[in-house]
């Protein structure tokens, strides 16, 4: 089994990084933003999946 640790400590270090050099307004729009592509994806996935169901 995979272990997803990798992938926090990448997402850790980037959230780090943004946060040194964005002001907390600059960063709440790119969380923001974030968030709404991640639920773009999982949109696109759940009709991708139905799509290849019919």
């Amino acid at each position: 089994m995979k272990s997803n640790c990798q992938n926090l400590y990448i997402l850790s270090t980037i959230a780090c990084q943004l946060a040194e050099c964005h002001s907390e307004e600059e960063l709440e729009m790119i969380s923001a933003d974030l968030t709404t592509l991640g639920y773009m994806i999982e949109s696109l996935l759940a009709h991708k999946c139905v799509c290849e169901d019919e």
